[in-house]
């Protein structure tokens, strides 16, 4: 009688060996962005009331009331005006910045390694260092009176502190957003480029039809982040103008907390927050569907 071989443990299979991999991050996810969402998204559903310190259901009743609110209106028009401005011009200012230091020339590490450093700085030291730079007194209006032009008031005309930020957030983001566009002009391969040139295509050219193809997907990706960076922006508006002046610079986030924090009405906080996600999400699937190519799904 053969003795009988002993039995080999089972492997699991290639699906639950990536589960198991997969699970920390599943998890995190869980807990960190779909519990909170869905927590915030019933919160919204409710009202707590300052007579009787009872929390009741209210159902739609603090969508209604945001919808009749002119002072959230007018925090949706600024941020509107603040994303059509700044997302284009991060994006152009990084796709710029990347063809640059994608050349070989010297020093363009260096360079390269000095537009990127702003992204290290936490963000309320850029509000601080900028706060400086516009002070009435400040670098920048000693800087243009040497040039003859008068002081400028930027965090205090309610015409210029929203594009007083606008700079001050490009110079924190165009640098991280020119690192990926960097990335994706390296991945496309040198003998392109060299057979459009002994076609006869000059420097325009090979950009218009080589490199902005081929790099469809890595400005995607930097379009749509950056417009939800740009979109929950709340420190150098905390720090620098406190929403003001008139209610200029109020972005959507800075109006959450201040309806949270200093109204004290944390359900209509969270409706404004479901809002904010929603609007955010909407825009990010049309700028995703806009990116593609023919073709592409």
């Amino acid at each position: 009688m053969r003795p009988a071989h002993p039995t080999r443990p089972s492997r699991p299979s290639q699906g639950r060996l990536a589960l198991y991999f997969l699970a920390p991050a599943l998890l995190a996810l869980v807990l960190l962005r779909l519990l909170p969402a869905l927590m915030a998204l019933i919160s919204s559903l409710r009202h707590h009331s300052l007579t009787d310190g009872v929390t009741r259901f209210v159902g739609l009743a603090n969508y209604a009331d945001l919808w009749a609110d002119p002072q959230f209106w007018q925090s949706a028009r600024v941020t509107l005006l603040f994303s059509l401005v700044i997302n284009p011009l991060q994006v152009l200012l990084a796709l710029g910045l990347a063809v640059l230091f994608n050349q070989r020339f010297a020093g363009a590490r260096f360079w390269r390694s000095l537009v990127f450093a702003p992204i290290a700085v936490p963000p309320a030291v850029s509000a601080v260092i900028w706060g400086i730079l516009y002070r009435p007194e400040g670098p920048l209006n000693a800087f243009l009176g040497a040039l003859g032009i008068p002081a400028q008031p930027f965090l205090t005309s309610p015409e210029q502190a929203l594009y007083a930020l606008i700079v001050l957030m490009s110079w924190v983001g165009v640098g991280y957003w020119m690192t990926f566009l960097i990335a994706g002009l390296q991945d496309i391969p040198r003998e392109v480029y060299d057979a459009a040139g002994m076609d006869g295509a000059n420097a325009w050219q090979r950009f218009v039809h080589i490199t902005l193809p081929l790099l469809r997907r890595p400005l995607s990706f930097v379009l749509v982040a950056a417009t939800v960076s740009n979109f929950l922006v709340f420190a150098p508006v905390q720090l620098l103008t406190g929403g003001g002046p008139d209610g200029s610079t109020n972005l959507m986030m800075h109006d959450v907390f201040r309806r949270a924090y200093s109204v004290g009405d944390i359900h209509y906080a969270q409706a404004e927050v479901v809002v904010l996600v929603a609007v955010t999400l909407a825009v990010v699937a049309v700028q995703y569907r806009l990116m593609q190519g023919k073709g592409e799904e």
